[in-house]
């Protein structure tokens, strides 16, 4: 799921096939099926993974969508299935897992049910309530770091928390592959958005990212990121930039996240605003918890705030 974006933004390749219904190679034993539920948060759709050849795993089987589950039951026919991983707990990656365990006996393996990154404070309301699969619960729950061992791959967890509480990275032990889900995508930057999502995380499993050496990351949405730590250090330098934007607003004297919207998502679809909004409230969650903006109470999309 993506925010919008604007100049000097990483170098972000939008050019994608989805080949919807048809399992595409994109790795050796890796296969790629993509989801028709194109939007302006999942680009051309979600991406589900294939990952063996007589025994497999599947990675992120996608929402309630009967033409995509009829093509991962073809892609899969002939073949065990012993592992259903789920990066995160929104409803374009996770809920048809539940049917493809029922048709497969596959163990369900993620890190933990969907929650968010903090309590709701005092009259809030969660803006992507809806959009959380909170029925789905795993099998596994997976540790930091730990291993899954199937019929020729081992697939290791990598919490990336940020975009959700749960989210996970998976990555194919000896292969250079990493499967980033949602934290990292070559086509947009992801959403981080209050309270589901936490801005200081999602730095957090940038620079964990950015220590690992991976060949290529396989995203939830789009194509592939063919030059992980290149584009995971222009990743960080658009966050820290557009922090810096909405600390430039605060000080030029806009008080409203409205306000700062329209100031720096200037060539963002409009329809991206309200999802822009709250990437700015998770920027001023930081600076608030930083100390170097201020405001009155918790911070919200209501709030008013001043330079510290």
């Amino acid at each position: 799921m993506a925010d919008g974006n604007d100049a000097r933004e990483p170098d972000f390749d939008r050019e994608f096939q989805p080949s919807y219904g048809e399992p595409v190679p994109v790795a050796p034993g890796v296969q790629r099926l993509t989801v028709n539920n194109p939007s302006p948060f999942t680009f051309h759709g979600t991406n589900s993974y294939i990952v063996g050849r007589a025994s497999v795993a599947v990675i992120d089987p996608g929402p309630e969508d009967e033409a995509h589950f009829q093509a991962l039951l073809a892609a899969l026919k002939g073949r065990d299935v012993t592992h259903i991983f789920v990066s995160h707990t929104h409803r374009d990656h996770s809920p048809l897992a539940r049917r493809l365990k029922e048709a497969t006996g596959a163990l369900l393996v993620a890190e933990g049910p969907h929650r968010a990154s903090r309590p709701l404070f005092a009259g809030e309301v969660n803006p992507f309530a809806e959009s959380a699969d909170s029925d789905f619960r795993p099998d596994i729950e997976v540790a930091d770091g730990q291993t899954i061992d199937g019929d020729g791959w081992s697939m290791t967890a990598v919490h990336t928390p940020g975009h959700t509480a749960n989210h996970t990275a998976f990555a194919l032990e000896g292969r250079g592959v990493l499967f980033s889900a949602d934290h990292v995508m070559a086509w947009a930057t992801t959403i981080v958005a209050p309270p589901d999502g936490s801005m200081a995380d999602f730095m957090t499993s940038v620079e964990k990212l950015l220590s690992r050496d991976d060949r290529i990351f396989l995203p939830g949405h789009g194509g592939p990121v063919r030059e992980p730590a290149s584009f995971l250090r222009g990743l960080r330098a658009h966050r820290r930039m557009r922090e810096r934007a909405v600390l430039e607003r605060i000080r030029a004297g806009d008080r409203l996240i409205p306000d700062m919207v329209r100031a720096i998502y200037t060539r963002t679809d409009p329809r991206l605003h309200g999802a822009a909004a709250l990437s700015v409230l998770a920027h001023l969650e930081d600076l608030v918890e930083k100390g170097r903006v201020s405001t009155e109470g918790a911070p919200s999309l209501n709030g008013t705030y001043f330079p510290a």
